[in-house]
């Protein structure tokens, strides 16, 4: 999904997920009102363009890297291999990718989450090395890896039409349901068990004491967690950008 995963207080995620349902409920209700009379946009060197365009397109509310998402209702053509891969590198490595992790470093070094880390400079460096890692990690697992050895799309394809509930129910749904590269639903494999095996995977650079199997379990079911509010996110995101700039 292109997210770093959050802290495991458990609390962060409670909070957020509450706050995509609320912006994706405003979109929507914004969405239903008839549009006004839209002024003549500047050329395509303005910023007001480059951030209602291809930058707001492929960066939720700006920030969050987001790539994989697909709005266009063309016939379905399957990812390549190479495809599905630069999918998940530009998710891992857009400049903003750099920054979400800082926040997310950040946020866990004020919790204290890893005592061992320590604090100052040289403590933030493994916080923010951790936080990096968990997100470029993940991404390729459930973005390239997984999707490229069992031919599923990585893809989030927008259902855009429905009312708020329907369309909610249809993004939480694809946390467990994706495309295959035949175009046909099946189990989100690369998703389920690519967290999975990411979790695992950061037990090589978190600190002995959490690397228990409880915590590997926490961490993974935080992160689909997360990847499922985003998933609602990225089905109204489309919404909220139109309200702004038209595109």
């Amino acid at each position: 999904m292109g997210i770093t995963r959050p802290p495991t207080d458990r609390c962060g995620i409670f909070v957020l997920l509450p706050g995509l349902l609320l912006l994706s409920g405003v979109a929507l209700a914004q969405q239903a009102k008839p549009d006004a009379p839209q002024p003549q946009m500047p050329d395509s060197t303005s910023p007001q363009k480059k951030n209602g365009g291809e930058y707001g397109k492929h960066h939720i509310l700006w920030v969050f890297p987001n790539y994989r998402t697909d709005e266009s209702s063309a016939e379905f053509k399957p990812l390549r291999a190479k495809e599905k891969l630069k999918v998940a590198a530009d998710d891992s490595f857009d400049p903003a990718a750099f920054l979400v992790a800082g926040v997310f470093a950040g946020t866990s070094m004020l919790q204290n989450q890893y005592a061992s880390f320590g604090g100052g400079p040289a403590g933030f460096g493994k916080y923010y090395g951790g936080a990096f890692a968990d997100q470029a990690i993940g991404n390729m697992m459930t973005e390239a890896l997984f999707p490229m050895a069992l031919h599923q799309d990585p893809r989030y394809f927008t259902k855009g039409t429905g009312g708020f509930f329907k369309r909610t129910g249809y993004a939480i749904s694809r946390e467990v349901v994706t495309r295959n590269d035949k175009g046909r639903n099946e189990f989100n494999t690369s998703e389920i068990a690519g967290n999975a095996v990411a979790a695992g995977i950061s037990n090589a650079y978190y600190p002995s004491a959490d690397r228990s199997i409880p915590q590997t379990m926490n961490k993974w079911g935080q992160q689909l967690a997360l990847d499922t509010g985003f998933n609602i996110l990225k089905e109204f995101w489309p919404d909220m950008r139109h309200r702004v700039f038209g595109k």
